[in-house]
This record gives structure tokens, C-alpha cells and sequence, in this order.
């Protein structure tokens, strides 16, 4: 499994490429990838989960991924960028015109930490805004933010809250059986502009 969450840029600009040649080939714009060679075929063939998020203008335009490592990362990233580009249920599936508009960001999850507590207080300190990805469980309830949402919500409390809406219970919902993860990840995003 993959757990190093500080991949080189250079890593970075190729899983970019993969992630945005995943979404114009699904479109019917063909695009061949430069092969990889050396340490990043090293790094695109082992086991990892990633996230890949659409956006157009700073707005969310879709975002899928995977909590654990179950394939390839290469594959997981294809699969990922054509599933946010296409299969979001908040968002209509793109299309290739909305292409040049839209920014590519790529995330490598390291591996899931479960976080012991003793409360939702003590829960919420120590969380580390900026740095952790949370995935919130109760019963069939299920939802994960990932670190880059402490952006627009960076109290701990608000960040939590916002977390078990998303799971579809209410925000101040707390119940022993309430059970946390946290992970860390490498984060690419395009430069404005690219295409």
C-alpha cells in the first residue's frame, strides 16, 4: 500500500497528465500519455487510493475517489477522473467544451489512522486542520472531506459538523458507535490556464 504522501512534483505534473488524458479520451479526444519510466512507473503500478477534483472558475464541477488502496494508482486515478468528470450525482456529466475550463486536481491518500476518543470534544482537538483528511462512520452513515475542505471550513467544530451532514445525519448528531479516520495526502493541482 502506498503511504508515502509526499510525492515529488515531478510525480505530481504526470499524475495530472494521466487524470486529465483519462477524461478526454472517455470524451472522444484522444490523448496519448508519455510513458513512465524509472520511479514513477514505480509509483503509478503500486497499490493507492486517490481523489480527483473537477473545477471550473474555483467552483467544485465533480469529485470521486477511493478511501483505500484496491488497484494500481494509475488505474485508480483513471477510473477516479473519469468518474468525477462523468458520474457525480450533484453534477451533470461534463463535456469535452467544458474541457479547456476545467482544472484538474490530483490527490494520493496515504494510509487510514483510526482516531481514538473519548468524546467528540476530544475528537475535535485533536484534529489538525490543514493537514488531515477525516472519513465519519456510524452505522451505514458514511462521508470523508478531504483536507483541502479545512479551506473553506477550518474550525474543527464547523468541519465536523459539515462532515455528518454529508453523511446524511444531523450536525450535531454524536452517538457511541460514532467511529473516526484520519489520512494525509499529496495534493497536484493544474496550473490556471492548462488544457
Amino acid at each position: 500500500m502506498h503511504t508515502d504522501t509526499d510525492l515529488p512534483s515531478a510525480h505530481g505534473q504526470l499524475l495530472l497528465q494521466i487524470a486529465r488524458a483519462a477524461i478526454s479520451n472517455v470524451l472522444g479526444q484522444a490523448v496519448v500519455l508519455p510513458e513512465a519510466v524509472g520511479q514513477s512507473a514505480d509509483v503509478l503500478q503500486a497499490s493507492g487510493a486517490s481523489f480527483v477534483t473537477l473545477s471550473q472558475h474555483g467552483q467544485l464541477r465533480g469529485c470521486i475517489g477511493s478511501l483505500q488502496a484496491h488497484r494500481p494508482l494509475i488505474k485508480d486515478i483513471q477510473a477516479n477522473a473519469v468518474a468525477a468528470a462523468l458520474h457525480d450525482p450533484r453534477f451533470a456529466p461534463l463535456t469535452l467544451a467544458e474541457l479547456d475550463i476545467t482544472t484538474v486536481e490530483v490527490s494520493v491518500l496515504s494510509a487510514m489512522q483510526p482516531l481514538p476518543f473519548t468524546s467528540e470534544a476530544h475528537a475535535l482537538a485533536q484534529l489538525r486542520p490543514g493537514v488531515d483528511g477525516v472519513v465519519f462512520e456510524f452505522g451505514r452513515y458514511r462521508s470523508t472531506f478531504l483536507p483541502q475542505v479545512w479551506e473553506q471550513l477550518p474550525d474543527a467544530g464547523e468541519f465536523m459538523a459539515h462532515l455528518k451532514h454529508k453523511a446524511g445525519l444531523a450536525p450535531d448528531f454524536w452517538a457511541p458507535g460514532v467511529r473516526l479516520q484520519r489520512y494525509t495526502v499529496s495534493k497536484f493541482k493544474e496550473a490556471k490556464g492548462t488544457s
